[in-house]
């Protein structure tokens, strides 16, 4: 079977958070899953990302795929970076590697042409 790192959804309607979470690929996305790698909260200000950085490199290793989110989400907090230094033994308390800042993005709507506009 396929392990893939994925977000699984916690939180109640209208208030997501999610896990970082290894799991069997056939599994529903809330399902059974293998281990809890992290977390991520999208609704603070600013966003919340947290990892473990180890064993995200362990599941990666052993031939995991991250799905696309998880992709971006990993790139954006330089993880591939800090596992290159880890490898050469460096620790991350040396590393000055800061998150990069979140995109902007426009408010949904607010590319849509409504019929007064089109008069």
């Amino acid at each position: 079977m396929t392990v893939k790192i994925r977000l699984a959804r916690t939180g109640r309607k209208n208030v997501s958070r999610f896990r970082i979470v290894a799991i069997d690929s056939p599994n529903r996305r809330d399902g059974r899953f293998l281990e809890i790698l992290g977390s991520y909260n999208p609704q603070q200000n600013p966003k919340v990302f947290t990892i473990k950085t180890e064993r995200v490199a362990y599941w990666l290793n052993q031939g995991a795929q991250p799905s696309e989110t998880m992709t971006n989400l990993l790139k954006q907090d330089r993880f591939f970076e800090k596992v290159e230094a880890l490898k050469k033994g460096l620790t991350l308390e040396t590393l000055d590697l800061e998150r990069h800042p979140d995109k902007k993005r426009k408010p949904k709507g607010a590319g849509k042409k409504t019929t007064e506009d089109q008069k």
